[in-house]
């Protein structure tokens, strides 16, 4: 395989697990080796009126030169609506070239049916479908659901000629997820400076639990005003590519302000590829909890204008 081709592999993969992160139920595998999947979009989740069906087969070209293969499935798009649509899905990828841009076409699909919904006319009868995940919890290792574990801001000492804010941020803790014996867990902090990343780390690791985690994989944006940038970065603590599979699920729900810590313990099973879609899964379910997501349209303007910095570290996983 030509290294370009890896590449474009990876950042396939990438998107495939932040998207089936960020869409659950909605996301389904068509044909995993020939890189078929289907998107099921609703006007509305909890009530829909409109919904459509976007297929799409990546080629090994996308994102860096050609973009993905698609059908709109609806019985309801006929005509000039289907034409429009096509067009604006077009237009998002001419104006994104060479980024990842399933995501903008979901939301933008979903915006048509919601504009389509607020018309005047009915929708067809759609059935609402909902299933709850069920999540394994092991008590020992549930960190924040105690009133005693939960971690509070501390007063720190610091110069007196500080520049920015140096105070511990709050740390939040997510529900754990376990498989196979492994077990995953979130945990979030806001934080507005690298120092703070440092803090929230530091604080991480007191807890002994945590401290004994066999991987902790972070990834932060810091959104700096000043110059319209972020100041980002991740570590994978030995769990290959972990870390630029979060953040590039942090990218795509354009979170800022925001460290996202997962902690991992093997259980002495190998996961596979399993691992990376735990991974993504606790840190979107916390990062929609705090209410660190975004909404499309700003998702939308700043997705692809920013950009990355890894650290790729070649570690064998446990």
């Amino acid at each position: 395989m030509a290294e370009g081709d890896a590449g474009s592999d990876q950042r396939q993969n990438e998107e495939i697990e932040a998207m089936a992160a960020i869409y659950g139920e909605e996301w389904c595998v068509i044909d995993d080796c020939a890189k078929i999947f289907c998107i099921r979009i609703s006007d509305d989740i909890d009530d829909p009126k409109w919904t459509l069906c976007l297929q799409v087969m990546l080629p090994n070209e996308y994102p860096g030169t050609a973009p993905p293969i698609y059908q709109l499935n609806a019985p309801w798009l006929k005509g000039q609506e289907r034409a429009d649509l096509s067009n604006s899905l077009e237009e998002i990828y001419i104006q994104n070239i060479g980024e990842s841009i399933l995501y903008l076409w979901v939301e933008k699909i979903r915006d048509v049916l919601i504009q389509k919904s607020q018309m005047t006319e009915p929708g067809p009868d759609v059935k609402k479908k909902t299933e709850e995940e069920d999540v394994e919890c092991e008590d020992d290792l549930v960190l924040a659901c105690q009133p005693e574990n939960q971690v509070k801001t501390l007063d720190f000492d610091v110069s007196e000629n500080r520049t920015e804010i140096e105070e511990l941020p709050p740390i939040d803790h997510g529900i754990p997820i376990t498989d196979r014996r492994s077990t995953f867990q979130a945990h979030l902090a806001p934080v507005v400076c690298p120092k703070q990343v440092k803090m929230v780390l530091a604080k991480l690791y007191e807890n002994k639990k945590i401290a004994s985690a066999t991987h902790n994989i972070y990834a932060y944006r810091i959104y700096c005003e000043d110059k319209q940038t972020f100041l980002q970065d991740c570590e994978d603590d030995g769990e290959t590519a972990a870390g630029g599979r979060l953040l590039h699920l942090m990218e795509i729900l354009n979170v800022r302000d925001v460290m996202v810590v997962v902690s991992r313990w093997y259980g002495g099973v190998l996961l596979g590829p399993d691992r990376f879609k735990h991974i993504n899964n606790c840190a979107r379910n916390i990062l929609v909890e705090k209410n660190y997501t975004n909404s499309p349209e700003e998702s939308s303007k700043a997705l692809g204008k920013n950009k990355k910095v890894r650290k790729d570290k070649k570690r064998s996983e446990h």
